[in-house]
């Protein structure tokens, strides 16, 4: 018997976790409205002992800011359990650029109140000649904000990102996000800058010890940024299916994406996760089974289990075990895998 990369739990997650490290859009919320499971699992997890954590990659918004939208959607927050990317931005850069020092900040408040509370102090031009240049999404950020980040960063200002998220989901749709803006300043200079946000370890490992916590699980809805940056903090991550990446692109993660459990939603929180298991072949948990084959992966029994998973458990389980063996799996026979992740 062989274990996949998915874990299992005996026991529910929120009490083998001392901290749940929380994405928002897509976790929390979609849009202007809580996600409906939301506010109930988050209090049952923190009524059993799990402390709370929000991490979002926005930037523009001050942590207070984020705290009382989430109390207005009935889901309780302190300005101390939110850990934005601006604060690890500004983190990032006390590591080289010397508290004190001129930082030319590209971005909304939460950005400039972050950067400012880390010491540095802040300029609006490129003729100040600033020591660094930091750069955060803000639907305000206009060509002369990249323009002058980039007239700095070209005269020797270090350069870094709260982010590098290429998009953002929002009611509309998908819209450009922070790396596609901070890839105007690189188009321009030449210099491409470290990031902080997800998917870097840093923003999980800060989000961590703003909780205590020892034993963290990190809880999103992206496998390229909340589950990336999970597995390379070294922390085990929960994927949930109300947001951007479903059942197929679980399926098809590369390691680096995995996550290790898999839930609808929050409720996931408050329960056990079984671990699928290798006989032969075959990958089970329940009686749901799986292998691929030639290539192609069958699923040999479907059943849900106890909150509709284990299907897709197993069908995770038997292509992550063939992907890294050197196979290209393919998932085009099964249809609609998303399937896999209903009550059966």
């Amino acid at each position: 018997m062989t274990a996949s990369s998915l874990l299992g739990s005996a026991q529910p997650l929120q009490t083998a976790f001392d901290a749940a490290l929380v994405d928002l859009d897509g976790v929390a919320y979609r849009g202007p409205h809580a996600i409906p499971t939301a506010p109930p699992a988050l209090e049952a997890a923190r009524a059993a002992g799990m402390r709370v954590v929000f991490v979002t990659n926005n930037a523009s918004r001050e942590p207070g800011t984020v705290a009382d939208h989430l109390s207005s959607l009935d889901i309780p927050a302190s300005e101390s359990e939110v850990m934005t990317a601006a604060q690890a931005a500004a983190a990032l850069m006390l590591e080289t650029v010397p508290a004190g020092s001129t930082v030319l900040v590209v971005g909304g408040a939460g950005l400039r109140t972050a950067v400012s509370e880390a010491g540095f102090v802040l300029v609006d031009s490129a003729d100040d000649h600033p020591h660094a240049v930091v750069q955060g999404f803000s639907p305000d950020v206009s060509w002369r904000d990249l323009a002058e980040a980039s007239y700095a960063v070209a005269a020797g200002a270090r350069f870094f990102a709260s982010n590098k998220d290429l998009t953002i989901p929002n009611e509309r749709g998908t819209a450009p996000g922070n790396g596609s803006l901070v890839n105007v300043v690189v188009t321009a200079t030449g210099v491409v800058p470290p990031g902080a946000g997800k998917p870097e370890p840093a923003m999980f490992r800060l989000a961590a010890d703003k909780a205590s916590a020892s034993r963290p699980l990190v809880v999103g809805d992206r496998l390229d940024t909340d589950l990336k940056g999970a597995r390379a903090a070294g922390y085990p991550g929960l994927q949930v299916l109300t947001g951007v990446d479903g059942i197929r692109d679980a399926i098809l993660a590369p390691p680096e994406h995995r996550p290790s459990f898999l839930g609808h939603d929050l409720r996931a929180l408050a329960l056990a996760h079984p671990e699928p298991s290798l006989d032969g072949d075959v990958w089970s948990v329940g009686a749901a089974r799986a292998r691929v084959v030639d290539g192609t992966l069958e699923i040999l029994a479907r059943d849900g289990g106890a909150d509709g998973l284990d299907t897709a458990r197993v069908a995770c389980a038997a292509a992550w075990h063939s992907a890294d063996a050197g196979t290209t799996v393919k998932v085009e026979g099964l249809g609609d895998v998303e399937v896999l992740s209903a009550h059966e």
